[in-house]
């Protein structure tokens, strides 16, 4: 086992008190299906909607504050919805669409080391100029002042994102550097689960714009990272054992909507 006991309790506390708020403040958009409704029953599209809505913000209500868990006892500190600062130098913005127009066009290929350095050297060259970065969703710090910072995604991130995913981890990158040029840091995307899985995940599709080994993590290389090997089978039990514990409280919520 990765999780401590008292890791597995926070983590299910988690879980249960966001699927309860949820229970409590979610109301179905009103839609009339008139056919969906007779050949599947009210319940099971209530089902459905309430899927779908808990999907729209599983990160910020539960992958983030597990990560959040996982991270606190392994790294030196850990935040979420972490703001980078608000200030980048112009060059850095030219560096910056530098590095994607050249991806862009296949000149060059991802490699994540350079190009935090080219940001390096230009983070405080230049106008400073105000900028409002997206939050970041999760920060970890080491023990010897390493930054990871990462932007968590759904499972199947969509193809044509990933110019923008990009653009949002270097100028997260460039903002922390402004501040403090010499800090060590790394930018990466988390995809939480693998919804390909037996098979391997489908990468391919991001190889053109991100550095797939210093810029991606899925599944398991996300949360071992943070919580040790063997965190994800260890995170896997706690929402199974969580399931089965609200089953009664799940089963009776929707059967409101057969009324």
């Amino acid at each position: 086992m990765s999780l401590s006991l008292r890791q597995i309790e926070q983590v299910e506390n988690v879980l249960k008190n966001s699927l309860r708020n949820k229970f409590q403040n979610y109301n179905p958009e009103p839609s009339y299906m008139p056919f969906h409704t007779r050949l599947l029953g009210k319940d099971r599209l209530a089902l459905y909607s309430f899927i779908h809505s808990l999907n729209t913000n599983f990160g910020t209500t539960i992958f983030e504050p597990v990560g959040l868990v996982l991270a606190k006892q392994k790294f030196k500190q850990a935040w979420s919805q972490y703001i980078a600062g608000n200030k980048i130098s112009i060059q850095s913005q030219r560096t910056i669409q530098s590095i994607i127009d050249e991806l862009s066009t296949s000149e060059t290929t991802p490699n994540k080391h350079k190009e935090i350095e080219a940001l390096r050297k230009v983070c405080q060259k230049g106008t400073m100029i105000n900028i409002k970065p997206t939050r970041i969703d999760l920060m970890v710090q080491t023990n010897d002042d390493e930054l990871f910072i990462f932007d968590i995604k759904t499972a199947k991130p969509n193809v044509g994102g990933f110019k923008e995913f990009k653009r949002t981890l270097l100028e997260w990158v460039a903002v922390i550097l402004a501040l403090n040029p010499m800090t060590k840091i790394n930018s990466l995307i988390a995809i939480p689960y693998n919804p390909y899985e037996p098979e391997k995940y489908n990468r391919w599709t991001m190889r053109g714009m991100l550095d797939l080994k210093n810029e991606l993590k899925v599944a398991d290389e996300f949360w071992d990272f943070l919580g040790g090997k063997g965190a994800y089978e260890d995170l896997l039990g706690c929402f199974q054992r969580v399931g089965i514990e609200l089953r009664s409280e799940i089963d009776a919520y929707f059967k409101r909507f057969n009324k």
